[in-house]
């Protein structure tokens, strides 16, 4: 069957979701105008992404939600796909505007859970592209990795490729059901024969306690209250602003040498420092936050799998502390504990035990980890492609990520790479923090900060 059942991960992005809290992960990027040719029209840039498809079957796929809510939805192929109602033209010719009315619109359920938009009339002779997809169809890894199957290593594009894709039929209500309720006893019956398995395999006891503390230690972590009164996690708006900062690669890469860290030790030092200039000149006492940081368990081999696969450890940033060589050795320590003590497995490990849990359980752990009182904002690190690449010969020169955000959270800080270049997204919602451009130029003057500390 085409259809693939939602994991309990992948679940849960939907059931957080609001109207003022809109599940898509994406990026707004900017390309060179080629060399030595005309630019690409939208027409052909949308015949370029159509003759691509093939290579991301879930792209052409639909929510299709089991009757009586028993189990998660599946993925359906979608009859009715029409590329021209993802592959869009922005009607403005700035890139920022056309970004943030693009991000402040949720994504329509009832269709594929994605978006490309095209701006291919900026002034400067670039051309941008906005793109979105739901958190629960991919995470930020694979959303890069998507991004890039529209890209070529070469100015000159791959030939079309075959693609004989018919769309299978929706199954029925009572099919839905049916596989729904089969699915759920067989999660049933798995965990009911675990005792025997143990009982026959007693040397799987000896493994138990090590991964059941880590999974308790997890749990216990995220459940931990994150800082009240900070400003960011106040009821928020629909409405979307992406702040975009840069730096060098080479830099971050100098800094975490120079101090023997973490190119992630780096950006969450930054993220500490940013946010605590941040706070200063808006006249705010800087206190220090709690972040969830996303953590990739995808495999090697799984890189083209669709779906998150991903886990998530919290971190405290210690953006109270006036000393930035302090800030990025307090985050070196405390990351480098967690990671030793297996926190990012055991979270991994906690969020597939939930998968057997009854649905209300489900859909509560959803609500819990999402709240405010669980982090107060998101930092993630999402590696991007380190040699050029191109659409029909435009070069890829900027791409900044958006990392959303669950109800009364304002903002996510998202980073992520292009040759020897870093970008950062500034996600805000922009009722509650509309200064994020400020935080975005502090991010930049934190790298300048740990630069010349080490390096001047």
């Amino acid at each position: 069957m085409s259809e693939s059942r939602l994991s309990t991960l992948d679940a849960s992005f939907l059931e957080v979701e609001s109207a003022s809290a809109h599940m898509h992960v994406g990026w707004a990027a900017l390309f060179a105008p080629p060399r030595g040719r005309p630019r690409p029209t939208f027409e052909r840039l949308r015949d370029h992404v159509a003759g691509r498809m093939s290579r991301a079957p879930r792209y052409r796929q639909k929510l299709a939600h089991v009757p009586l809510g028993v189990n998660h939805p599946v993925w359906v192929d979608d009859e009715d796909f029409d590329i021209e109602r993802h592959v869009r033209r922005t009607r403005s010719t700035d890139l920022a505007e056309a970004t943030d009315e693009v991000m402040s619109a949720q994504l329509d359920r009832d269709h594929p859970l994605w978006e490309l938009w095209i701006a291919d009339r900026l002034p400067d002779g670039q051309i941008g592209t906005i793109g979105k997809a739901h958190h629960a169809m991919v995470d930020g890894l694979a959303a890069v990795e998507l991004a890039t199957l529209l890209l070529d290593p070469t100015p000159e594009p791959a030939p079309p490729e075959r693609d004989g894709w018919r769309p299978r039929p929706r199954p029925g209500a009572v099919s839905l059901l049916v596989e729904g309720v089969v699915d759920r006893g067989a999660q049933a019956l798995e965990v009911a024969t675990w005792p025997l398995r143990l009982a026959r395999r007693p040397a799987r006891l000896t493994a138990l306690p090590g991964d059941g503390v880590r999974g308790v230690r997890a749990l216990l972590d995220s459940v931990r209250p994150a800082p009240s009164e900070t400003g960011l996690n106040d009821p928020i708006s629909p409405r979307r602003h992406l702040a975009r900062a840069r730096a060098s690669l080479n830099d971050l890469k100098r800094i975490k040498e120079v101090f023997g860290t973490t190119v992630n030790d780096v950006v969450l030092a930054v993220a500490s420092g940013g946010v605590r200039r941040f706070n200063q000149r808006r006249g705010d006492t800087p206190v220090r936050l709690k972040a969830m940081v996303p953590v990739s368990v995808r495999a090697d081999h799984g890189a083209a799998e669709f779906g998150n696969q991903i886990s998530f450890v919290f971190v405290d940033l210690p953006c109270d502390e006036p000393d930035p060589l302090r800030r990025l050795m307090a985050v070196n320590e405390e990351v480098g504990a967690r990671k030793r003590s297996g926190e990012p497995e055991g979270a991994d490990g906690v969020l597939k035990a939930f998968g057997y849990a009854p649905r209300t359980v489900q859909k509560l752990l959803s609500k819990v980890v999402s709240s405010p009182r669980t982090f107060n904002l998101v930092v993630s690190n999402i590696p991007g492609p380190p040699e050029p690449v191109y659409m029909l010969g435009c070069e890829l020169e900027e791409v900044y990520p958006v990392v959303p955000l669950a109800d009364r959270h304002a903002l996510s800080i998202g980073l992520t790479t292009i040759k020897d270049q870093a970008f950062f997204g500034v996600y805000a919602d922009r009722e509650s923090l509309p200064d994020a451009d400020l935080l975005a130029r502090c991010l930049e003057e934190s790298v300048d900060e740990l630069l010349a500390l080490g390096c001047g």
